[in-house]
């Protein structure tokens, strides 16, 4: 990334020059910042509120009961793991990006590794559960794209939400492979 970005503004600026359009390259950068503000903001609203979401379910004890109804499929999916508090962020982390809430799955991600990685004694060295994580939080399965159908939306599309199924689709093939290729690997390098 550290190549192919300035890759693409380096074309872009010899583009502009050759075919006399310096002017639309400036306003294209100075209008796509104003843009980019924007959605940053617009997407913080959403980030704000479906974390304080969250904070209320893990007080009022959802969190709890959503492991419990994740329970036998986080069995399946971690033989190994025994922590309740592991099980608890890394099952709200699949309910985020089931909802398709990406923003405000992120963070429960980062602490359900956090609390991996104290499982695996910060070594430097994932283990299957990590790994297994990993994979599921980036292959996740989207039963609602909630922020693609916002920015859909935001970006004047006629039906936002005719994402939906083609999403599910491919998040749960994408899902699948990924479990999949844990286990193959698994088995593997074991």
């Amino acid at each position: 990334m550290n190549y192919i970005w300035p890759l693409i503004i380096v074309f872009s600026f010899i583009c502009a020059v050759f075919n006399g359009n310096m002017g639309s390259l400036s306003t294209a950068v100075i209008d796509s910042g104003a843009v980019a503000v924007s959605l940053a903001i617009k997407l913080l609203g959403i980030v704000c509120l479906w974390n304080g979401l969250i904070k209320i379910a893990e007080k009022s004890g959802l969190t709890k009961a959503i492991a419990k109804v994740l329970s036998p499929i986080l069995k399946l999916l971690f033989p190994k793991l025994k922590d309740d508090e592991a099980r608890q962020l890394i099952s709200m982390n699949i309910t985020a990006n089931i909802l398709g809430l990406d923003n405000a799955a992120t963070p429960l991600g980062l602490k359900a590794m956090s609390r991996l990685s104290k499982l695996n004694n910060y070594s430097t060295t994932a283990d299957d559960n990590m790994v297994r994580f990993v994979v599921i939080n980036t292959a996740s399965l989207h039963l609602i794209s909630t922020t693609v159908a916002m920015l859909r939306n935001e970006y004047g599309s006629k039906s936002p939400t005719e994402i939906i199924v083609p999403a599910l689709i491919t998040s749960a093939i994408s899902l699948s492979c990924g479990i999949l290729m844990t286990t193959i690997l698994k088995k593997v390098f074991k």
